[in-house]
C-alpha cells in the first residue's frame, strides 16, 4: 500500500476546510460576479436572463440561481447548430482561446489560453497524488477535452504527465515498469486490462511495478472491482465525477463515503421537473455553475441523478458530498467513458436502408462495457457479413466507441422499444 502521507492533506486547504457559512458567502460573491460577466459577454446567457425576466443584479448568490432555467446538453447541441461554434455561450473571442475541442454530438468546447482551474488538482491530491509523481494518462487525447484537462492539472500540481492515451496494453505495461510510474489515470476496466497484461508478461504486479495511486473516471466503479485491483496492485484507487463541459464537480477522498464537492464551482442537486434544489438525501439532477469566463456555463444540467449529504467526513473537508451516481435523466448513456446519444444511434442506423428496426444494447462482461447494435433487416437476402463490417465501422466513426452488430429475425425487437437499452448491473 502507498505511503501513509498519501492519505492526508489538501490541495487548497483554505477552501477545502473552510467553515460552511464562510464558503457560502464566498460562493455567493463568485456567482454574482460570473452572472454579471456572462450577462455582458455571453449572448446565450443574456437570452436566458431575458427569458427568465431577470436582470443580472437579481442574482446575488447561489440561492438566486434557482430562478434561472437549466441548460441541458441537448439544448447546447441545438443552440450550437443555430449559432456556431459555441451557441453564444463563449464569454471570450476566438483570439483568446488556446484550443477548440470536439466532443460527440458534435459539441464544440473552447479552451482558455491559460488553464487556471485547479478542481482536478483537488481531486488528484485527495486521491493520493503528490508532486514529483510520474502519472500515466490513458484517457483519449483525440479531440475531446478531458485528457488535456488532466494533463494541464498534473503540470499545475507538480506531477509529470505521460500521455499514453488508450490501447496497446503491452506498451502501457512497459512504460509503467521502465519509468516506475506511481500514478495511473484512466478507466477502471482499462487498469484491470493492464494488470492482466502485466501478469501475462510474467511480471509481479507489486514487485515489478511501482503504482501507488489511481484516479479513475468515465465509467462506473463497482466496489468489487476496486477491492480486487487495490489488492492485486497494492495501491489506492479513487474516483471523481465531472463532465467535459464543466470540469471536475466532485471527488473521493481516502475515507470514501461519497464524493466531496469540488471547490470554486457551484454544485446543485435539483428536481428535474421544477429545477428547484432538493433536500439532503433526496435524488435529483446534478447541475453545475462554473466560474470560467471563457465558457461561463451557468446552471448546466449534467443529466446525471445523484443525492448529497452534509455528514462530516474524517478527512476534514467540510463541503457536502455526492453519494453516488444513480442513473440518467434521459437516455444518454456513458459507454467506455464516452456519452452515447440516441440521436447518434439513429444517425448510424440511418446510413443503412437495409435496417428495419434497431436497438443499442449495453452490457458488462469481465468488467468491460460491451455495446451491441441489434438490428432487424428488411431483406433477408442481404449479405450480413459485409453489412456487419460496414455498420461496425460506422459505429466507431459516429459514436466514437467501438461496438458490434448483431442481426436478429424480424419481430425480435419489441415494437416501440427504446433506442438505448442499458442492461449493465453494478455490484
Amino acid at each position: 500500500m502507498a505511503d501513509t502521507d498519501r492519505t492526508k492533506g489538501y490541495y487548497r486547504p483554505d477552501l477545502e476546510t473552510m467553515d460552511p457559512q464562510a464558503r457560502q458567502e464566498y460562493l455567493d460573491r463568485k456567482v454574482a460576479e460570473i452572472v454579471a460577466y456572462a450577462a455582458q459577454n455571453s449572448p446565450a446567457f443574456a437570452d436566458i436572463l431575458k427569458r427568465a425576466g431577470a436582470q443580472p443584479g437579481d442574482i446575488k448568490g447561489v440561492a438566486d440561481l434557482a430562478g434561472l432555467p437549466i441548460t441541458e446538453k441537448a439544448e447546447l447541441v441545438r443552440l450550437q447548430r443555430e449559432r456556431l461554434p459555441f451557441g453564444g455561450f463563449a464569454g471570450e473571442g476566438l483570439d483568446k482561446m488556446r484550443r477548440i475541442y470536439v466532443s460527440p454530438g458534435p459539441i464544440y468546447e473552447p479552451c482558455e489560453a491559460l488553464y487556471e482551474d485547479d478542481r482536478w488538482c483537488q481531486a488528484f491530491y485527495a486521491a493520493g497524488f503528490r508532486p514529483g509523481d510520474n502519472a500515466q494518462v490513458t484517457f483519449n487525447f483525440n479531440m475531446v477535452p478531458f485528457a488535456f484537462m488532466l494533463d494541464e492539472s498534473l503540470f499545475k500540481m507538480g506531477c509529470r504527465s505521460i500521455p499514453t492515451g488508450v490501447g496497446n496494453t503491452e506498451l502501457q505495461v512497459q512504460i509503467l515498469k521502465d519509468l516506475q510510474v506511481e500514478a495511473y489515470l484512466g478507466t477502471p476496466s482499462f487498469l484491470a486490462a493492464i494488470a492482466d497484461k502485466a501478469e501475462d508478461m510474467g511480471l509481479d504486479l507489486k514487485r515489478d511495478l511501482n503504482l501507488q495511486v489511481a484516479f479513475v473516471a468515465a465509467e462506473m466503479l463497482p466496489e468489487s472491482l476496486r477491492s480486487e485491483l487495490q489488492d492485486r496492485l497494492g495501491m489506492i484507487i479513487r474516483q471523481s465525477y465531472g463532465t467535459a463541459d464543466v470540469g471536475c464537480l466532485s471527488y473521493e477522498c481516502y475515507h470514501l463515503g461519497g464524493m466531496h464537492f469540488a471547490q470554486d464551482c457551484v454544485v446543485e442537486v435539483v428536481d428535474p421537473e421544477t429545477g428547484r434544489p432538493v433536500e439532503e438525501g433526496q435524488p435529483g439532477e446534478v447541475v453545475a455553475t462554473v466560474f470560467n469566463k471563457t465558457y461561463p456555463l451557468i446552471r448546466f444540467g449534467t443529466g446525471d441523478i445523484s443525492a448529497f449529504t452534509t455528514e462530516p467526513c474524517p478527512c476534514g473537508r467540510t463541503s457536502p458530498r455526492l453519494t453516488r451516481i444513480m442513473g440518467r435523466v434521459d437516455q444518454v448513456t456513458k459507454i467506455k467513458g464516452m456519452f452515447v446519444h440516441p440521436g447518434g444511434v439513429q444517425q448510424v442506423a440511418g446510413k443503412f436502408p437495409q435496417v428495419m428496426a434497431y436497438q443499442l444494447v449495453v452490457t458488462r462482461e469481465a468488467n468491460r462495457d460491451v455495446m451491441t447494435l441489434v438490428c432487424e433487416l428488411k431483406d433477408e437476402g442481404t449479405d450480413p457479413t459485409e453489412l456487419k463490417s460496414r455498420m461496425e465501422e460506422a459505429i466507431k466513426e459516429v459514436l466514437r466507441v467501438k461496438g458490434q452488430v448483431q442481426f436478429v429475425k424480424p419481430g425480435s425487437l419489441p415494437e416501440g422499444c427504446k433506442i438505448i437499452d442499458d442492461r449493465r448491473t453494478w455490484d
